[in-house]
């Protein structure tokens, strides 16, 4: 039978007041369409069943399948399209071979957009030069330039340590590994200090290091107590 018109806009009405009334929003845009969408669901599962903030807080995760400069265009039409005014919006994204300049655009469209309108801010949670850095972080301070082969090959080699079979892009458990088998809280802090030992300089520049400790921290935060002191 096929739906009524009347009773599907209602719907979409219904949905649209109810997430209106979410306190905090997060729109969650990433390079990728498994690695980072399955790490940030564990996020968002735990937050959705924490009975403190699951109706205060709203997540949604759109993979994009696309690279930098991309991602963010696409955050954009998605913000313009769905008239958002409201929350953070966060784009997730790896330095890979791209170029630099489209690379470091990213960071700047952020800086512009965001003297648009106060209440909807932007954020770019690179990676340099890719997520798979910030995994090695739970497990070790590393710091050296190496390509992406190589944090890949440490992480194959730290889960068969664990007993856990190898790290694929596709692995639904990542979120659980991390938190469970690593250290967040020791990742956090090894990332910042990356940051901010190298300050002043584009993100292009900082090889290694990443941002998504910023997203990580903001996340956290609606997290059941006994989970969120993993992290923060």
């Amino acid at each position: 039978m096929p739906k009524k018109i009347g009773t599907t806009r209602w719907r979409k009405q219904r949905r649209k007041e109810y997430l209106e009334k979410r306190e905090y929003r997060y729109y969650i845009f990433c390079e990728g369409e498994q690695t980072e969408p399955l790490y940030f669901d564990g996020f968002k599962r735990l937050i959705e069943d924490n009975p403190i903030y699951k109706d205060m807080v709203l997540i949604e995760i759109e993979p994009c399948a696309a690279e930098t400069m991309r991602v963010i265009g696409m955050a954009e039409r998605y913000v313009h399209k769905n008239g958002i005014k409201r929350g953070q919006i966060w784009c997730v994204y790896d330095k890979d071979s791209f170029p630099a300049k489209d690379f470091n655009g990213v960071a700047e469209r952020v800086g512009r957009l965001n003297l648009e309108n106060p209440e909807l801010q932007y954020h770019a949670a690179w990676s340099n030069e890719c997520i798979e850095f910030w995994f090695v972080l739970h497990f070790a301070y590393y710091t050296s330039n190496n390509h992406r082969s190589e944090y890949i090959k440490f992480l194959n080699d730290k889960f068969r340590e664990l007993g856990i079979g190898k790290y694929q892009k596709n692995r639904k458990d990542i979120f659980s590994i991390l938190m469970d088998k690593g250290n967040p809280k020791l990742a956090m802090r090894y990332a910042k200090r990356i940051i901010e030992g190298n300050r002043g300089k584009m993100p292009s520049e900082i090889v290694p290091g990443t941002k998504v400790y910023k997203l990580v921290e903001e996340l956290a935060r609606y997290l059941p107590e006994n989970i969120e002191s993993k992290f923060l």
